[in-house]
C-alpha cells in the first residue's frame, strides 16, 4: 500500500513538473523556434516582406555562393575568430591574478567588467576616434619618432581588421575573466598552496593546474565567444568601419542586416544568409565539443 502511494505521489510530482514547464516551452517555441522555421522557409522564396512570396527553390543560395561577397564575409568572420583565443588566454591570466589577490586586485576586479556595461556603439566610436588618421594613436606614434607607423588604420583591410580584433578582445576580457573566476571557485585553495610550496611559478600554476581543472568552463567560454563573434559584432563593425572599405571588414551577420534593411530588398536572400550562418555555427560548435571530448579522453 505504501509503495502504491509512493508511486502515485511521484507521478503527481512528475505531472506537476511537466505542467509547470509547458508555458516556458510554448514561449520559447514562439520566440525562438517559430522565427527559425520561418527563416528557413523564407530562404527558399523571393519574399519582399509584404506581398511577394514566390517559391524560388535554391536560387537564393546559389546567388549567395556565386553572385555575392559571401566568401569575403566568411574570411572576415574567420579573421575575427582570432580574437577568441586572445580573449580566453588574457581572461585566464587576469582571472588567476585576481584569484591570487595580487596588489590592487580589488580595484581591477571592480573595473574589469566595465566594457561589458558600456554600449558597443560607444566603444566602437571611441576606437574609431583613437585609430583615426589624426587620432591619439597616431599622435603618440609621431611624438615618439615612429611617424612612419602613423597610417590610416581604418582605410586598409589588414589594419582595419586588426583594429576590430583588438576592439573585440578588449571588450571581452572582463566577461572571460568573470566566467573563468566562476570556474575557479570549485578549486580548493589548498591546491594552490601545495603548488607554491612545490615551487610552481605563476605560469605553471595557471597552465598546469587551473586549465586542466576548469577545462569545461574554458570550453563553455570558447563556444560562447565563437557564437558571439559570428552573430553579435554588428554594432562594432557599424561604428568603427561601417563594413568598409568595400566589403573588406563586413561579416555575415553585418551583411544580413544590410540586406534586410536595404530598399526593395529580397528578404529571402537575407534569410538564406541567416540559415547558412546557423549551419556554420552548428558545425564549429559540434567540432569544438568533439575535440574537447577527445582531449579529455586522452588525459
Amino acid at each position: 500500500m505504501k509503495k502504491l502511494l509512493s508511486i502515485k505521489i511521484s507521478r503527481s510530482k512528475a505531472l506537476q513538473g511537466i505542467l509547470s514547464i509547458i508555458p516556458v516551452i510554448i514561449i520559447i517555441s514562439f520566440i525562438r523556434l517559430y522565427p527559425m522555421i520561418a527563416a528557413i522557409y523564407r530562404s527558399f522564396t523571393n519574399w519582399d516582406g509584404l506581398y511577394r512570396n514566390d517559391w524560388v527553390g535554391l536560387k537564393n543560395y546559389i546567388d549567395i555562393f556565386t553572385n555575392s561577397p559571401f566568401w569575403t564575409l566568411l574570411r572576415n568572420n574567420m579573421v575575427m575568430l582570432i580574437s577568441v583565443p586572445l580573449q580566453v588566454v588574457i581572461g585566464l591570466i587576469v582571472a588567476v591574478l585576481l584569484y591570487e589577490e595580487v596588489a590592487g586586485w580589488r580595484f581591477f576586479r571592480a573595473i574589469i567588467y566595465v566594457p561589458q556595461i558600456i554600449s558597443a556603439v560607444t566603444i566602437g566610436f571611441l576606437f574609431r576616434i583613437a585609430f583615426g588618421l589624426d587620432g591619439p594613436i597616431n599622435i603618440v606614434l609621431r611624438k615618439i619618432g615612429l611617424g612612419f607607423l602613423a597610417i590610416e588604420w581604418l582605410g586598409n583591410t589588414a589594419t582595419a581588421l586588426f583594429v576590430l580584433v583588438l576592439c573585440l578582445t578588449w571588450f571581452s576580457i572582463g566577461w572571460q575573466a568573470i566566467v573563468i573566476l566562476g570556474g575557479m571557485s570549485k578549486i580548493s585553495p589548498s591546491v594552490f598552496e601545495a603548488a607554491k610550496l612545490d615551487g610552481a611559478n605563476f605560469w605553471q600554476r595557471t597552465f598546469y593546474i587551473v586549465v586542466p581543472m576548469i577545462s569545461r568552463t574554458i570550453e563553455y567560454a570558447v563556444i560562447m565567444s565563437m557564437v558571439w563573434t559570428f552573430t553579435s559584432i554588428f554594432a562594432f563593425i557599424y561604428s568603427i568601419t561601417n563594413g568598409g572599405p568595400g566589403y573588406e571588414t563586413s561579416t555575415i551577420d553585418y551583411m544580413i542586416y544590410t540586406k534586410f534593411y536595404q530598399a526593395s530588398s529580397n528578404y529571402g536572400f537575407a534569410c538564406g544568409l541567416a540559415v547558412i550562418l546557423l549551419i556554420i555555427i552548428l558545425i564549429f560548435t559540434i567540432a569544438e565539443m568533439r575535440f574537447t571530448n577527445k582531449v579529455s579522453e586522452w588525459e
